[in-house]
Parts: C-alpha cells; structure tokens; sequence
C-alpha cells in the first residue's frame, strides 16, 4: 500500500531545493505545499550551494536551459552529492537539442540520481544517446502500450541497473523501476496532457516523497505518480462544462492538497512485475 509515504510527507514537511524552468516555477512551488512539502527555488551559482545545503532533496529540470543556469545545477547536484541527499533529475526535451542532451548527460555523470524522470523519449534519449523527442512530448513511435509493455518493463529495469537510479516514465502507462521490479501504474487521464506542467509538478512532489522515505526510493516514487495520476482523475471529475485546462491545473493542485493515505491507497492503480 502506497498510502504511508504520502503520510510521511505530510509529517516530515521536507524542505525541496528546485532548479526547475520558468514556465512552470510557481505550479511546482504550490504542488509541493498541496502535498505537504516546502519548497525553495534557485537557480543563481553563487546561491544554490547554501540552498541547497538547507534542503533534504533537490529537483533538477532541465526545461528552460541558459548557461548560468547550468553551471548553478552542477554546484548544486555535486553539494547535494557531497552532502548525501535526494537528486531528482527531471531531463525535459532531451533529445530534441543538443544542448539539453548533453546536458542531462554531464550531470547523470557527475552525479548518481536518485530518481530520474521523464517521458519515455527524454529516457530513451538518455540511454541510447539519442532520441526523436519533439518538444518535451513523447514521440508517438515511444509510447508505453499493453502491446510494447514487456519490452518497456525491460528497458527501464536495464536503465535503472546502468545508472543505479530510480527510472519513473511517465505517459498513458506510467513505468516507475529499479533493476528487479517495476511499477505499471495507469491512474490519471488523457487530458492532463493539456496541461503545461503537469510533469514538472509531478517532478517536485515525486523529490518530496523521496525525501520524506529515503530508505523506500522506489515505493516513495511511484506513491508520487500514482498520487498525481489520482489527482487528475479526481480534478476532472470535478470540472464545470465551461471550465478548461487552466481550472483543470488548480482542480489537480486542490486534489493533492486533499489527498490522504486511504484516498491514495482507495484510487492507486498497480501491478508490480
């Protein structure tokens, strides 16, 4: 039951560093303190070290890349190793520059994760060394599916074993591995695709629940999607016909802010293999 770890961060209230892009900075503060979690954001080098060093996990999203922003995700990701916290990578559009590839490339190298998440295209560009993302959407030739799943199930465990890093891909089926078991998880709905931020979110409060449960990565990570997968069924379900995607991202938000342990054990939908 996936229930506890929810619990844990709601006790805990650990405090999350997040490097995180731009476009979705203030959704992912709010995510974090709907889930119980404080969160703290910044991306300038001569601060993310203190910060950093404050925080029990720190949140790397690569979304909206400058030079200075890189160079203050290194200092952070080598303190945050140094100091032995949690490190989630959140590597948006790899495979779609070469600047974000090679990016989420050098701090993977300088840097064990903790939990790596992305959609199954950023993934595979990571892994294989390259990849057909466009944007920060998955590839529809790399979507998770009951007919590819064995091999996706696979995949993601071999990853995982490679970089000895929790490997979350996130899609209409969500994949959450190490190198024995994996989580297929299919909550959520196909509408939270209309929503800007939806995995950057997701990305915070997956740090969040990692952080609360350092000794249950796996479980704590796939609580996260699984949580967030809920929050969008139950955010939809609540929707006005003349309400759209910007009051369907607040309904996920409240969802979350609502959510307890049963709720999450009541709605999770899992099978581990």
């Amino acid at each position: 039951m996936l229930g506890k770890y929810l619990e844990e961060v709601r006790k805990k209230t650990p405090l999350v560093h997040n490097i995180t892009n731009y476009v979705t900075v203030n959704d992912v503060a709010n995510i974090l303190l709907a889930c119980g979690g404080s969160p703290i954001m910044s991306d300038e080098p001569e601060d993310v070290e203190d910060i950093t060093s404050i925080c029990g996990g720190l949140n790397i999203n690569i979304g909206t890349l400058n030079k200075r922003s890189i160079k203050g995700m290194k200092r952070a990701v080598k303190k945050a190793q140094e100091l032995g916290h949690v490190t989630l990578l959140d590597p948006v559009g790899a495979g779609a520059s070469r600047l974000r590839t090679e990016t989420a490339a050098k701090l993977i190298e300088i840097n064990r994760f903790t939990v790596i998440r992305g959609n199954i295209s950023e993934i595979k560009a990571l892994a294989l060394g390259s990849g057909t993302t466009k944007g920060v959407d998955a590839d529809i030739a790399d979507a998770v599916t009951q007919d590819n799943l064995d091999e996706a199930v696979r995949f993601v465990k071999d990853f995982a074993k490679e970089t000895g890093s929790v490997i979350a891909v996130t899609g209409a089926i969500d994949l959450v591995a190490d190198a024995e078991r994996c989580f297929v998880i299919t909550n959520g709905r196909p509408e939270m695709g209309r929503i800007t931020g939806t995995g950057c979110q997701l990305s915070g409060m997956m740090t969040a629940f990692v952080t609360a449960n350092p000794d249950s990565a796996l479980e704590a990570a796939a609580a996260a999607v699984c949580a967030m997968g809920l929050a969008g069924e139950i955010g939809y379900s609540h929707l006005a016909d003349y309400e759209g995607n910007s009051t369907y991202r607040n309904r996920i938000i409240d969802a979350i802010c609502h959510m307890d342990g049963k709720c999450l054990d009541e709605g999770a939908k899992y099978e581990v293999r």
